[in-house]
């Protein structure tokens, strides 16, 4: 505000005063600019300074003949037309007002009201439909959309001011806080709509489609000049609804009319609704007891929140150039649990998958796959893969060796704390012999960092061993690489969770897949493709701690 004050020319009186230029006629023009030739304003300054001319008893420039100008704001004796400023201008407002839209419509909508509160003539530019027009479209994406609105009778200013700026803070991607199943909500400025689209896998187990989406709320401005919030939930249409931002990378979405998400037939018949919508198949198509339990009881723990919904904000992983294959969404088999989602990121030598939508048994927001890439895993020939016992032999015994790595980093570093603690060299001396022995464990039974997250190993052929269960009998048979890991497994209720070692297999940029050798099965991962508008994080920072807090929502 004091740079432009400055630039402006404000004085004490906190009023706009221009300095005062010798030979200066029509000065009013620049100022009382006529509001209804906004659109016109590009090209239309001889047509102002004509009519400041002329109030000022010069000739008529409508007719005048071109003719050298001496930059002193009138016609000369020549009768030849001459510009409203001063040849160098002094002030930011002594620029012409084309180039004060030019220069507005660059500024980022956050600053546009403090420009305002400069002095008049600002206020007056900052009407101008261009300024808001390009703010919408480089801010918010918007094209052919505006012009549609403008038809309705919806400015671009309108639309910014009470629209998107007001809701800016919801536009991204959104954890609904729905217990231990969680969920996918991408909020995006949708045609004329801010709508919230939660995003659903496809049946199972058919990972590979595309992910299923339904709208939960919308925005808009059609029927009023402010935004009206609507609760999409329910199979009657849109109906009143709420917005509220509890606190920052928070809001809470509320419906004024649950009655629009009852159906005729009671709970019976949105029992049967949502059981279609959600596996794509009726209750007596699924055999399996446990099963079916599952599924009644995620039918009434989610169906209770009637679209009141508490949304914590997340992020996409950042792309790093040592990352073995592209982070982000993927798709995953979880048993009878059916699909679920994961975030696929990657930490120095780890790859790590943590869940989006969870169960009862491992919730939302756990990471369910801890990947070590600095230990990769040689496949046998085809003959071998199909004996759960080797696969066990080559996975268990790299599992042996990180947990005897682990115990001796765990004595380098008790020891280190006491002789810290005692001050005493025999400790010190101790704790440096327990340090060179595990050096010297470390070079012969670790496998060394592994290049494959830079070369391109050939692909080999891949089966799953006799005794392991898959979703998918119709998995890949060529693989690029293997590598030790651990998956999250626990009881009802996330009880004494414990991680059990597996074999990550990946496949191709695409699609991954975990054995769980404890459990004997299989999970296919298929990656999500869908765009998702305003997800990616800042940096890795915001995304490592945004890990932290998802775990500590479930935990």
């Amino acid at each position: 505000m004091a740079v432009c004050a400055r630039l402006c020319g404000v004085g004490q009186s906190r009023r706009c005063r221009r300095r005062q230029r010798q030979n200066q006629q029509g000065q009013g023009s620049d100022s009382d600019m006529d509001e209804e030739e906004e659109e016109r304003i590009v090209g239309q300054r001889q047509g102002d300074v004509g009519g400041g001319a002329g109030g000022a008893g010069g000739p008529d420039i409508g007719a005048g003949t071109a003719g050298p100008s001496d930059g002193s704001g009138h016609v000369n004796r020549r009768g030849c037309l001459q510009s409203t400023g001063p040849a160098h201008p002094q002030s930011l407002a002594d620029l012409p007002p084309e180039l004060l839209v030019e220069i507005f419509s660059l500024l980022p909508g956050t600053a546009l009201p403090n420009v305002a509160l400069v002095c008049k003539k600002f206020k007056q530019i900052l009407s101008t439909e261009t300024i808001w027009r390009r703010r919408c479209m480089e801010e918010f994406g918007m094209r052919d959309d505006l012009r549609k609105m403008e038809v309705g009778g919806v400015s671009s200013q309108d639309l910014y001011v009470k629209l998107l700026h007001p809701y800016r803070h919801i536009l991204g991607l959104w954890q609904p806080d729905i217990g231990p199943y969680g969920g996918l909500l991408n909020v995006v400025v949708d045609g004329l709509f801010i709508i919230g689209w939660m995003y659903l896998p496809p049946h199972d187990p058919r990972v590979e489609d595309p992910m299923r989406r339904r709208p939960l709320f919308r925005i808009h401005m059609w029927e009023s000049k402010k935004a009206t919030v609507e609760c999409m939930y329910g199979h009657k249409g849109p109906h009143k609804g709420d917005i509220q931002t509890v606190k920052k990378d928070e809001f809470s979405t509320k419906c004024n009319q649950t009655d629009h998400h009852r159906m005729p037939g009671g709970r019976q018949e949105e029992f049967r609704t949502w059981l279609e919508e959600e596996w794509g198949r009726t209750l007596e198509e699924i055999f399996h007891e446990h099963m079916q339990e599952l599924i009644l009881m995620k039918f009434i723990y989610t169906s209770q929140y009637d679209n009141c919904l508490t949304y914590r904000r997340i992020y996409l992983p950042p792309v790093m150039p040592s990352d073995l294959l592209q982070p982000g969404l993927f798709k995953g088999t979880y048993g009878s649990h059916g699909l679920e989602i994961v975030m696929l990121s990657f930490h120095e030598a780890a790859a790590r998958a943590t869940k989006l939508t969870g169960d009862p048994n491992v919730p939302a927001g756990q990471l369910t796959l801890d990947v070590d890439l600095s230990r990769p895993v040689v496949l046998p020939d085809l003959e071998q893969q199909r004996n759960i016992e080797e696969l066990s032999r080559l996975v268990l015994g790299v599992h042996k060796e990180v947990q005897r790595e682990a115990e001796q980093q765990a004595l380098v570093t008790s020891a280190a704390v006491r002789g810290a603690a005692e001050g005493a060299c025999g400790s010190d001396g101790a704790a440096e012999g327990v340090e060179a022995d595990w050096g010297a464990c470390s070079d012969s039974c670790q496998p060394g960092p592994s290049n494959s997250t830079t070369n391109h190993p050939e692909e080999q052929p891949f089966v799953l061993p006799l005794g392991v269960t898959a979703r998918n009998e119709v998995y890949p048979r060529i693989c690029r690489q293997c590598f030790y890991g651990t998956g999250l497994i626990a009881g009802h209720g996330f009880t004494s969770p414990e991680r059990t070692p597996g074999l990550f297999v990946l496949f191709d940029q695409d699609r991954f897949g975990f054995i769980w050798l404890e459990l004997k099965s299989f999970s296919l991962y298929s990656r999500l493709t869908d765009h998702l508008a305003h997800a990616h994080a800042p940096n890795m920072e915001r995304f490592e701690a945004m890990l932290c807090n998802m775990q500590s929502w479930t935990s």
